[in-house]
This record gives C-alpha cells, sequence and structure tokens, in this order.
C-alpha cells in the first residue's frame, strides 16, 4: 500500500476521530437492554410515571456519562487510577460513619435528592487501581509475594467496608472481581487454590458470625417451604409467576403475581421474574440472549485490545457485568440464595445504573484506544 493509500485509509485523529471509533453497536445493545428496563419498569409501576421516566432520564445522563468518559485519554486514566480507588474508598468510610440507614442496612450517602450507594462504584474503582498496578508487571513479576500484597490489601479493605454495612452479596461479588483481574494479570493458581481452600476451613467461623437475616436467607435457599408467608415467601413467589409465564406470557400489564403486587421487589430484586411471566420463555430468553450479547462483546473488547492496562480494565468490567447478570437471574430462579442484586440497565435504581455505564464509559475508552502504546509504567 502507497503512503498516499495510507493516509487515505487512516482515521481522522483528534475528538473526530475518537467518536468515530466509538463502537455504535455496542451502544445500541445498551439502549436495547435501556428499552427492556423501560418496558419493564413501565409494568412495576402500572405506568410511566413511577419507576419508568425517572430511569430513562437517568440512562440518557448515563449514555451522556459513557460517550464523554471513552473519548478521555486512556493513559490519563490510568495516571489518576489510585486516586479514583482512593475517592471511592472515603466513601465506603463515610458511609460507615454517616451513612443512611434502609432496610437494616447502612449502605447510602443522602446527596440531597440523591442517594449514593459507593460499594457499587468501588467495584469499577478496584478494577481500574487493579488493572494500574499490573499494567506493569510480566507474567514472573505478577507472581511475586510481595509484589501481590499492595493488590491483596486493595481488594480485602473495600471488602471488609462493605460487609461491614452488611452487604454480604456486593462484598462476595467484590471479591471476585479483584480474584479476577489477579488471575488475568497472571497470578499464579495455586495462590487462588490456597485462598480458596483458607475460605473453605473458615466457612463455619464465617457463617457463625453472619447477622440473622443472611442465615435465614441460606436456610430459605435450601428450604424454601418452611416459612412459605414469611422468608420463603419473595422466592416462593418469584417461582409462581416464573412458571405462570408460561410459554409466550400472559401479556404486557396482564401478569398476575406482578401487576397484583403479590411479586416483592418487583422493581428492582425480581424485575426479570416481572418480565418472564408477561412474556413468557421466550421472552425471558430473548432479554437473557440480550445481556449476554453485551456480555460477550466486552470481552471481546477487552481480548482485542494491545495493552496490558486497558485489557485488564475491560476485563474486570466485563465480570463486574457478568456477574450482575449470573447473581441476579440464579437468584430468582431459587438457585443461589436471594442476595439485593439488581440487574443492570433493568432493575430500578440510579447508583447501579450509572455505575454501570461509568464502567462501560472505561471499557468504550478502551476500544478506542485499543491499540494505543501506552508510557512507561507509574508504579
Amino acid at each position: 500500500m502507497s503512503e498516499a493509500t495510507r493516509l487515505i485509509a487512516r482515521p481522522p485523529g483528534g475528538i473526530i476521530g475518537k467518536i468515530l471509533a466509538i463502537n455504535w453497536l455496542f451502544v445500541f445493545l445498551l439502549c436495547a437492554l435501556a428499552a427492556c428496563g423501560y418496558v419493564a419498569l413501565y409494568s412495576a409501576g402500572l405506568g410511566p410515571e413511577k419507576y419508568a421516566n425517572r430511569q430513562a432520564l437517568r440512562f440518557a445522563a448515563g449514555l451522556i456519562l459513557m460517550l464523554g468518559l471513552a473519548l478521555v485519554d486512556l493513559d490519563r486514566i490510568r495516571r489518576a487510577a489510585w486516586y479514583i480507588y482512593a475517592g471511592a474508598l472515603a466513601l465506603l468510610v463515610l458511609v460507615a460513619r454517616f451513612g443512611h440507614v434502609g432496610k437494616g442496612a447502612q449502605r447510602w450517602l443522602v446527596l440531597g435528592p440523591l442517594q449514593l450507594q459507593p460499594s457499587e462504584l468501588m467495584k469499577i474503582a478496584l478494577v481500574v487501581a487493579l488493572a494500574a498496578w499490573f499494567s506493569r508487571a510480566d507474567w514472573e513479576r505478577a507472581g511475586k509475594p510481595l509484589f501481590l500484597l499492595p493488590p491483596v490489601l486493595a481488594i480485602l479493605a473495600p471488602v471488609l467496608l462493605i460487609l461491614k454495612e452488611p452487604n454480604l452479596g456486593t462484598a462476595v461479588i467484590t471479591l471476585v472481581v479483584g480474584a479476577s483481574v489477579l488471575l488475568a494479570a497472571g497470578v499464579r493458581l495455586w495462590i487462588f487454590l490456597l485462598a480458596a481452600l483458607t475460605a473453605a476451613a473458615a466457612a463455619p467461623i464465617a457463617y457463625a458470625h453472619l447477622h440473622t437475616y443472611q442465615r435465614n436467607r441460606i436456610l430459605t435457599f435450601l428450604h424454601p417451604e418452611r416459612d412459605p408467608l414469611g422468608t420463603g415467601y419473595n422466592i416462593l413467589q418469584s417461582r409462581i409467576a416464573l412458571g405462570s409465564g408460561g410459554l409466550w406470557g400472559e401479556g404486557f400489564l396482564h401478569g398476575t403475581q406482578g401487576v397484583l403486587a403479590y411479586l416483592p421487589e418487583r422493581q428492582t430484586d425480581f424485575i426479570f421474574t416481572m418480565w418472564a411471566e408477561q412474556f413468557g420463555f421466550v421472552g425471558g430468553a430473548a432479554l437473557l440472549l440480550l445481556l449476554l450479547t453485551v456480555v460477550a462483546a466486552t470481552f471481546a473488547i477487552a481480548l482485542g485490545c494491545r495493552n496490558q492496562f486497558g485489557r485488564l480494565l475491560a476485563l474486570g468490567i466485563a465480570v463486574n457485568f457478568s456477574l450482575y447478570v449470573f447473581v441476579n437471574i440464579a437468584m430468582v430462579m431459587g438457585a443461589i440464595p436471594v442476595g439485593g442484586v439488581p440487574l443492570p440497565l433493568i432493575s430500578h435504581g440510579g447508583s447501579a445504573l450509572l455505575t454501570v455505564m461509568f464502567g462501560f464509559g472505561l471499557v468504550m475508552n478502551v476500544h478506542v484506544h485499543r491499540d494505543d502504546p501506552l508510557d512507561p509504567p507509574l508504579i
């Protein structure tokens, strides 16, 4: 190819070049998910005013945030990684001291009309920090115990603070997300095996220190019929709703469990159940396929990045999104204990939605800068 041909084929630089480099198919997939969420929340509120309209405004703000973040230089994000982590950790400390208490948990900061759940932001901040740390490491260095001490402490600090809220589900997801970045960075498998054996040995002690409602969730998972009008009510109603949807569903705004309010938390934790009741197995499978397509596209962006920081960053966010989907779907089906994890871009909630869009903004940034060489490591 001649020099003139290369100049013609080369995309324009600057902001215009970055805008053209955005994966607009990925943006369309997110908009499609948000549209499904609007329909589900419309039915949950029996109209748009209660949940759907507010969620649409939040998604619009999140979309602007995502596209704006995609245009920032990737190396600037790497340089700010530990500042982002420190800010998120400080918010978790503030929650422990001044957080709003709701449903027996202290998980939110009230900022005027807004409620912020810092544990959601912490998962993304942790991925950014770990990706920055391991961007300097080759495979040999990543396996050295002294090199692993700072990232392990960086994972454990927020996990312990989130457990204190208490929020066991988010703490476990945070731990798994952090571990996934370590694994992708080249940390040896024997270290994970040792950690797993240690956790298994400590499980009886950990169970004894669980809150009463957390132990009840485990017992209910094993035997939901033991208290059908109490702790087992949520999952039993969810199973009834999933079964009543049949193949094609009962129709929009016609699901008895959801519309008649037998199904609890139908706008948040059990939004997938409400969707499946109205649109049946076919509608539920279509929504799940759309979610899995977003998961696959996120992993593809991670694998397509040529620099270590971007690859680890996108991979960690992909794992975080995957866990959202897996935990929520498995929870409403009764495959795991109920844990209060929302379905991303579908469930009602500002903190979770904006955090997911912030994460996808970083993923889009990785895609836009996938061929950029980064400066020598900073740490």
